[in-house]
């Protein structure tokens, strides 16, 4: 839900004329960082061998 909604923000502030790049930057940084957060939990969430 978060992660689509960043995708969202960062898509409205790219459409406006006068581009805030620092806040730009800080939303994609913190997508990155969802995205890091979602792929470490279904890592954790596979088991290691099939059973």
């Amino acid at each position: 839900m978060e992660h689509a909604e960043l995708n969202g923000r960062i898509d409205m502030l790219t459409a406006t004329a006068p581009v805030d790049e620092l806040s730009l930057r800080r939303l994609k940084k913190r997508r990155l960082a969802l995205r890091d957060q979602i792929a470490a939990l279904q890592l954790a969430d596979e088991p290691d061998e099939p059973a």
